[in-house]
């Protein structure tokens, strides 16, 4: 069964970027530290990224993230989704308008320009037929930022919210939480490394 998880790394005092954060500045100033534990040396940090991301049949993410992400100092072959883990998953984007050309053509990109639901739905499609060409379950993974994670959670969107709670306090930045509506959550799972804690819980 493919299931929606929030997967998003969050500082102590709920940012998921430092302050400033832009295209030329993705995760904002100090917000690198954010993931220090996906590309730490420790087993369990490995265990973690890889199994997070061999789960991965799509991956779902907003226009600032994409812009970021697709930007010149974004992803490459060393420090994309997964980078040096698994095959890479399909890409559905939530956009008001398709950008107009993107760097990263060798990836698998869909831009949904009618709303955050429809863009779950065009990943739970992609990840279901993957599911099928892979003889197993593959979910749907939100990787941010952390607007789009808030408004899925806030529409209900999601089943699973999968943090990783980095050792730093940053002061400001992007908030994961706004307010919204209330959720509760049951506590699947807790691994501590030297770099993060990594929390999961079921959302009722």
């Amino acid at each position: 069964m493919t299931r929606i998880i929030a997967d998003i790394s969050v500082s102590l005092d709920g940012f998921v970027t430092g302050p400033d954060p832009g295209p030329d500045n993705g995760l904002g100033t100090g917000g690198e530290a954010l993931h220090t534990w996906a590309f730490s040396d420790d087993p369990e940090d490995r265990r973690i990224l890889r199994e997070g991301t061999a789960r991965s049949g799509a991956v779902v993410l907003g226009r600032r993230l994409f812009d970021v992400v697709d930007g010149p100092n974004g992803w490459d072959d060393d420090t994309g989704y997964g980078a040096g883990e698994v095959g890479k998953p399909a890409f559905v984007v939530v956009t008001g308008s398709p950008p107009e050309s993107v760097r990263l053509t060798g990836l698998d990109w869909t831009f949904v320009t009618t709303g955050l639901s429809d863009a779950v739905t065009a990943a739970r499609m992609r990840a279901e037929a993957s599911s099928s060409n892979r003889g197993k379950d593959l979910d749907v993974v939100l990787m941010g930022g952390g607007a789009t994670i808030g408004s899925a959670l806030d529409a209900g969107l999601v089943d699973v919210l999968s943090l990783h709670l980095a050792p730093v306090v940053l002061g400001s930045g992007t908030p994961l939480f706004t307010g919204g509506t209330p959720r509760r959550l049951e506590q699947r799972s807790v691994t501590s490394t030297s770099t993060a804690t990594h929390l999961t819980y079921d959302i009722l």
